[in-house]
């Protein structure tokens, strides 16, 4: 099966580059939200904190200590320690991880142990979030934090409370002692506090008298989340229009390439498409052209030259990959290429995504992401979804694969049909990228394949 790619119009290929320089995308996790929130050990800041988790399902941390040297340790398992200093802070890495997160960069957050008393080998993962709750007593301490920070929250509780819901909760939670518990409490605690944490309270934007109790203030707080939200969910969908807008009168990106129209082509596009076909048939003949259209996209990853000696003794100038090959399907109708995918590279790796659209607004949203860990260093990575219409999910899930280190140029799109407003869309952000596609469509068409394939 041969393969034809799309000619350039209107000025050849020095225009349409100036085109593609043009456009710009910028993900709705770009720029993300922070929220800071404050206070005294045993505050209430915690829950509070977790209580804005669940009610909006954002991501929370506060593991940003200092890893101990093992003098440093020793005085930690005495309870000598001064956990309730600046200095024990990491304000550097803190900083870097929020600036990643703030660009729209993948972020791996330190885990570390109370009990332990020292950061675990283990790291978690932060990407793509909308809003961010940032929890602990110095939150609001660093001016780099500060600057960051689009909500300064200050929880504040009487010292008794604060004393007896740290007592529950390091018994419970840290296996401390109540003897140790006091100590720091008297010891590091409660001095720290009166020098370093309750002057946060000057530059707190609000700040919430009994934690978790106070429903009125979390209302606030939940409020201003949403509409953040609002505004990232309408500038995200003002952009995608301003950008098929901008790309209807360019020219499309000879990086685009389209199965040859073969007679085999046609009879097996009359099958899928007949809707008497019975999805035995249906499934036999679509992973036929899966099969077609991923070693089409094959030959686009890189290879160099290499010269073998056949069984007979004669050299044969031949060709060999370059590295790896790895494979991102695009959930849920990306699945239906894994079984030709299985056919074709039998090891390869791969990696899910699961981009859907809100029903109310149309907008693509990123539900679920996992992907190879070294992704950034594999010659190829074929993105695999079996329709596109008009792009939004494509560019999302190319900006992902980009934001985790894969060049443009290594990324192959491979899709049954696209739509041209979404192959516009796609080349103009990303010209370097390539997309084999079987079915080229002058309009937007509903997703069918997936229904059919799967049966539901």
């Amino acid at each position: 099966m041969s393969a034809s790619a799309i000619p350039e119009v209107n000025g050849g290929l020095e225009s349409h580059v100036t085109v593609q320089k043009r456009a710009y995308y910028s993900p709705p996790w770009a720029d993300v939200s922070i929220i800071g929130v404050a206070g005294s050990s045993g505050s209430g800041k915690s829950t509070l904190s977790q209580a804005i988790v669940k009610k909006l399902n954002l991501p929370w941390v506060d593991s940003f200590y200092k890893t101990l040297t093992p003098e440093q340790s020793k005085l930690a398992f005495a309870n000598e320690y001064d956990f309730d200093s600046p200095d024990a802070i990491d304000f550097d890495v803190l900083v870097d991880k929020l600036r990643d997160l703030k660009a729209g960069k993948r972020a791996e957050i330190p885990v570390y142990s109370f009990a332990k008393h020292s950061r675990l080998d283990r790291t978690t993962s932060i990407y793509s979030p909308h809003v961010l709750v940032l929890e602990g007593i110095f939150a609001l301490y660093d001016p780099r934090v500060l600057e960051l920070l689009d909500m300064g929250i200050y929880c504040e509780a009487d010292a008794d409370t604060c004393l007896s819901r740290r007592l529950v909760r390091d018994v419970r939670e840290r296996g401390r002692d109540i003897e140790g518990i006091i100590k720091q409490w008297f010891g590091f605690v409660k001095p720290n506090f009166e020098k370093f944490v309750e002057p946060q309270r000057k530059v707190a934007d609000l700040i919430v008298p009994r934690g978790i109790e106070n429903r009125v203030a979390l209302e606030m707080m939940v409020q201003f989340v949403e509409k953040k939200l609002f505004e990232k969910s309408r500038h995200h969908r003002e952009a995608l229009s301003r950008l098929e807008a901008a790309s209807k009168d360019s020219p499309l990106s000879e990086r685009v390439v389209v199965l040859d129209d073969t007679r085999q082509l046609k009879f097996m596009n009359t099958i899928l498409q007949d809707i008497d076909t019975d999805p035995e048939d249906f499934i036999f003949y679509f992973d036929r052209l899966a099969s077609l259209i991923i070693e089409q996209a094959l030959n686009n990853a890189h290879f160099e030259a290499k010269n073998i000696v056949t069984p007979q003794g004669y050299e044969y100038k031949g060709l060999v990959s370059t590295g790896e090959v790895c494979a991102v399907i695009v959930l849920r109708g990306g699945s239906a290429f894994e079984p030709a995918l299985r056919k074709t590279i039998p090891d390869c790796r791969t990696g899910r995504l699961l981009i859907q659209s809100d029903y109310s607004t149309g907008e693509p949203e990123l539900h679920y992401l996992r992907l190879p860990d070294d992704i950034a260093d594999h010659e190829s990575v074929l993105l695999l979804d079996t329709q596109m219409a008009t792009g939004g999910a494509a560019l999302m899930a190319v900006q992902v694969l980009v934001d985790h280190g894969v060049k443009q140029d290594r990324i192959v799109l491979a899709t049954y049909s696209a739509g041209k407003v979404g192959l516009h869309r796609l080349t103009s952000v990303f010209p370097e990228i390539t997309v084999v596609v079987c079915n080229m469509l002058d309009y937007q068409q509903e997703r069918w394949v997936e229904k059919r394939y799967f049966r539901c």
